[in-house]
């Protein structure tokens, strides 16, 4: 995997000429209700894996669509409007189809795995992780992440079933129940993944999990290393 950056810093900025027009950008999805603010690591290792995945004139292509364009020059420094994160979705998955959309995002999620492994979880958590069961392993780490999820799921909510398998449900906020939640969905099992290969159990793997009884848009995987 490429070398993770600072989050105010994404190098290797190229500019080429002037973009498409204005009125070719996905328009900010309108919300009934005020909308969440998540970390910058949504549009940054988004940036990251797109430019991985699809190269740098695809990447420009896509945050022009969304309107985000200004970040390419400038990487958010702090927390973004999650409708910025659901335009930069749409315009993912209008230029590049849902097959390289997700695998853009299951990239990104890996990718702020790697952040916050590197950055925000205390190395001494990480190894005293290490002299425990996974099954003690796997509560902890999500009670660490249940404290923070405000950072990453918006005006949505978490939660989690600390068993084997844990099942993990992130409900409402960005999840809008529309195709968008391809990209969000496989961003979350991707960085909830890489989490606990590295914390956990090296054999962890996210695999989706139908909600049909839910009243709101959720969406639900469940983490197996057995």
């Amino acid at each position: 995997m490429s070398e993770v950056q600072d989050p105010t810093r994404v190098g290797g900025r190229e500019r080429g000429a002037e973009a498409a027009e204005a009125d070719h950008r996905v328009p900010l999805p309108s919300s009934g209700c005020m909308s969440g603010r998540i970390g910058p690591n949504a549009i940054i290792r988004m940036e990251e894996a797109l430019r991985a995945t699809v190269g740098a004139a695809k990447t420009e292509e896509v945050f022009v669509a969304a309107g985000l364009d200004a970040y390419l020059k400038a990487p958010p420094g702090e927390m973004v409007d999650e409708r910025e994160v659901t335009a930069l979705h749409e315009a993912a998955l209008a230029r590049l189809g849902p097959d390289q959309a997700a695998e853009a995002g299951h990239y990104a999620g890996e990718l702020t795995a790697i952040y916050l492994l590197e950055y925000r979880i205390p190395q001494p958590f990480q190894l005293a992780l290490k002299a425990l069961p996974a099954e003690w392993r796997a509560k902890l780490l999500l009670s660490a992440i249940g404290r923070h999820a405000w950072t990453f799921v918006g005006s949505g909510r978490l939660s989690f079933t600390p068993s084997h398998p844990v099942a993990v449900t992130i409900a409402g906020g960005p999840v809008r129940g529309a195709d968008t939640d391809i990209v969000l969905g496989a961003f979350y099992s991707g960085c909830f993944q890489q989490l606990f290969r590295r914390l956990v159990n090296r054999r962890t793997r996210a695999e989706a999990r139908s909600e049909a009884t839910r009243t709101e848009p959720t969406l639900s995987f469940d983490l197996r290393w057995k």
